[in-house]
């Protein structure tokens, strides 16, 4: 278990009502990968309606969508895709992801030295 330790969970608030972190930089590269919403959102065990409505937010928090949605029709969905500006925004997240983890590494090691690794979830936290 702690092999599995630690863990940075990035929050970026661009602006006001706009921050990207890891649940939706996953969504964009399940989107990337698998070309569909639903099976992006299946990936991460979200529900269709909660990775349509990150879709959303993520097109409407920057100054061109971000993913590409294709109409559906009888056959099924019509497939989604990340923008150029998608690619990029991406990418940079998981740039900023590594340099955090790779800037850190000595102080997250002396915070994990120094922390109880028996305590059982759910208590307080933060």
């Amino acid at each position: 278990m702690a092999g599995d330790f630690p863990k940075v969970r990035l929050r970026i608030v661009l602006a006001p009502g706009v921050a990207l972190g890891p649940g939706k930089a996953d969504l964009l590269q399940g989107i990337a990968e698998t070309g569909s919403i639903r099976a992006a959102g299946r990936r991460l065990s979200m529900s269709y309606k909660r990775a349509w409505n990150l879709v959303g937010e993520l097109n409407r928090g920057f100054e061109e969508p971000l993913i590409e949605t294709g109409k559906g029709g009888a056959g099924g969905g019509g497939g989604a895709q990340l923008t150029m500006l998608g690619k990029e925004v991406l990418a940079r997240f998981r740039a900023v992801e590594a340099a955090l983890a790779s800037s850190a590494g000595k102080d997250l090691d002396a915070l994990v030295a120094q922390a109880k690794m028996d305590i059982e979830p759910g208590g307080d936290s933060g």
